[in-house]
């Protein structure tokens, strides 16, 4: 059995159902394992009277490539957001911040101590334990 076959030589309905099919307009969702699966899909269900050009199977792999180095990007700026946030989070403990507390009232105390394990980390001030996206000053000592 064979896919219909549009005149650029590509499968028009593989019957493969991926992350990419079923977020059509969102594209930031397809991951180069579903990328891979619809190049093997298109391979699988390519005419044999006009196979897809080599230049083109190029083009897609070094696409697959590109979504692999991307994915990795992403990743790894991950890792350095929450080392960032530790780090800064650590470097309030025993300083003196505002901040908003559950109702949204400005509260002022000194950070006793920092939650890293947390993500986001999160601060001791008192009795409560704020986010560090609360605190909206850091206070001269």
């Amino acid at each position: 059995m064979t896919a219909p076959v549009s005149s650029s030589g590509y499968a028009t309905n593989s019957g493969v159902t991926t992350a990419a099919s079923t977020n059509a307009g969102d594209n930031t969702g397809l991951s180069s394992q579903a990328f891979l699966q619809l190049l093997v899909a298109q391979l699988q269900y390519q005419d044999p009277s006009q196979p897809v050009d080599t230049s083109s199977f190029m083009q897609e792999t070094a696409t697959l490539t590109q979504v692999q180095t991307m994915e990795s990007n992403s990743t790894a700026t991950t890792g350095l957001l929450q080392a960032q946030q530790a780090q800064s989070a650590a470097a309030l403990v025993g300083k003196s911040v505002s901040y908003l507390d559950a109702n949204g009232n400005a509260q002022t105390g000194t950070v006793a101590s920092a939650t890293i394990s947390a993500t986001p980390p999160t601060l001791q001030i008192g009795s409560a334990d704020i986010e560090l996206s609360q605190i909206q000053k850091v206070l001269s000592s």
